[in-house]
């Protein structure tokens, strides 16, 4: 009779470790899952940053922009705007109307349009792309040759920061990147 009793205590341990592995690999199970939809949000809001950024590109090589004389693309406009130090300022995603902005929307890049109206990006990831431009500074130009960088001519630099972000996530992915182009010297 002890032995029944024994018996059944050791199941009953056996069967209590059985269920709280179970447990365990459930739970495990929703954080890896929790994760993955974590990274998969991130990299959709990454990917609506490198799209901002491809659209201010976009709009600066648009022949039908650049010869109208009525609109300006973002690097002009930038270059009218404020001065960007990067010493002293920053350029945050939430900055509107300090930098020259630009949003990506469904309808994608048209040419000869200005695309400066907030719109949704992705409606399936209900997701939002946005830029802000600023110029920086003039500098000679490195790595041209005399007649590209004479005295009419010089490197105007650029920071274009791409913002991204998906609906429900609070964080905002965003990417700089420092552009120079070739333009009359101011001086």
């Amino acid at each position: 009779m002890k032995q029944q009793g024994l018996v059944m205590v050791f199941a009953l341990l056996v069967l209590l470790s059985i269920t709280v592995l179970g447990v365990s690999a459930v739970t495990s199970s929703l954080s890896q899952s929790k994760m993955a939809v974590s990274m998969q949000q991130s990299g959709l809001a990454f990917d609506a940053a490198e799209a901002a950024i491809a659209g201010v590109f976009f709009e600066s090589e648009d022949e039908t922009l650049l010869t109208d004389p009525t609109k300006t693309d973002p690097l002009s406009e930038a270059r009218q705007g404020n001065v960007f130090d990067p010493q002293a300022d920053t350029m945050s995603c939430f900055d509107d109307g300090q930098w020259t902005d630009r949003h990506m929307t469904e309808g994608g890049l048209s040419v000869g349009d200005r695309h400066t109206t907030d719109g949704t990006y992705q409606s399936a990831a209900s997701s939002k792309s946005w830029s802000r431009t600023a110029f920086i500074r003039e500098q000679a130009c490195r790595g041209s040759s005399n007649v590209i960088g004479g005295s009419n001519v010089n490197c105007h630099v650029f920071i274009i920061r791409g913002c991204g972000k998906v609906a429900g996530k609070s964080a905002v992915v965003a990417n700089s990147l420092a552009a120079s182009v070739f333009g009359p010297a101011s001086q």
